[in-house]
């Protein structure tokens, strides 16, 4: 029987979860070497995510997180998509999950009236390039960032997209 993912506000129960989701992804699955106390966003999500036009959620099956993504608010109507992470076996569109987390956000930037979202990535995560290409995500150069986005150092590709 299908079991339905659901889209909830990050709270501190899912902490530890989130925390492994996402070092597993980075260091196992793409070999990045970075480590929890590279990311002290993570430790402290409700005050670096959970503020302003800023927010943190998790994607859940049966009470497990399998995905999550954040907006950080950036401030002038901006927004940062970051931490957008899918379990392996939740990719794809058999559940979907990463469309839900995507669609979910940009929904909630539009009802505050954000103006744009930007992310950087990784060279490595080339599947996450396409996805974010396909919804309407385009590519700009660094120079092109608002002065205010935290660029973290693996990342070296950078998109931008605009709420109609």
């Amino acid at each position: 029987m299908f079991k339905s993912i659901f889209l909830k506000e990050y709270t501190i129960e899912y902490q530890s979860q989130v925390v492994d989701l996402i070092l597993h992804i980075q260091q196992n699955e793409y070999n990045i070497s970075i480590t929890k106390e590279d990311q002290p966003d993570l430790l402290d999500i409700e005050n670096f995510y959970q503020r302003g036009n800023g927010n943190f959620w998790v994607a859940l099956r049966e009470g497990i997180v399998v995905g999550t993504v954040a907006l950080l608010d950036i401030g002038n109507g901006k927004t940062a998509l970051r931490k957008m992470f899918v379990k392996q076996n939740y990719r794809g569109k058999t559940f979907n999950v990463s469309n839900q987390l995507l669609h979910h956000a940009i929904g909630w930037a539009r009802d505050r009236s954000i103006e744009e979202i930007y992310l950087g990535t990784t060279p490595q995560f080339v599947a996450a390039h396409r996805f974010y290409e396909k919804n309407g995500f385009v590519s700009v150069d660094p120079r092109e960032l608002p002065i205010s986005f935290p660029v973290m150092k693996v990342d070296k590709k950078f998109y931008r997209y605009i709420i109609q």
